[in-house]
């Protein structure tokens, strides 16, 4: 699946595959293997080369902030095909926030129910993606007005998932 991914002012270009049990990763012109493991929401393990490398994910309205060894990072996930002209993963228009994917993937929890109310950062489903679990969060206060996934579908990259007021 080709993606980008905005840091900061700089926009790398991605190219992620799973293939048997591995992750292959390709950043721009390096290309990685990699074995990845959510060992609890949030924090994951990647293997590369012998080397282990925890990595801390916490999704906020628009980006995923990520920490590597102490570094920290504002990471825009950005699906070309999917996303026409949206740079975020989730629209807000007139107090209403849509809730999509940012990779193809399968809805494993529906933490919400329609007419529930949330509070921002609040999670609301969980879809795993390359055998990792993300938790998509509210990103405004409101209430849940649609869900349009049930548990076990699967999702495309871009798909809404829901709709909060």
């Amino acid at each position: 699946m080709k993606l980008e991914a905005q840091i900061d002012d700089t926009t790398h270009q991605l190219d992620v595959r799973v293939v048997g049990g591995k992750v292959l990763a390709k950043v721009d012109d390096r290309e990685y293997e990699l074995e990845a493991n959510e060992v609890e929401p949030g924090i994951y393990l990647f293997k590369n080369n012998g080397r282990v490398y925890e990595i801390s994910v916490s999704e906020t309205s628009d980006t995923q902030e990520v920490i590597v060894r102490n570094s920290k990072f504002a990471v825009t996930i950005i699906d070309p095909k999917r996303l026409r002209g949206s740079r975020s993963d989730h629209a807000h228009s007139g107090g209403q926030a849509e809730i999509r994917t940012a990779m193809p993937g399968k809805v494993v929890r529906i933490l919400a129910s329609v007419g529930q109310s949330v509070e921002k950062g609040s999670s609301v489903v969980v879809v795993e993606a390359m055998k990792m679990q993300n938790e998509m969060k509210s990103p405004i206060d409101g209430v849940v007005k649609e869900i349009r996934v049930e548990e076990g579908s699967t999702v495309n990259a871009g798909e809404l998932l829901v709709v909060i007021e």
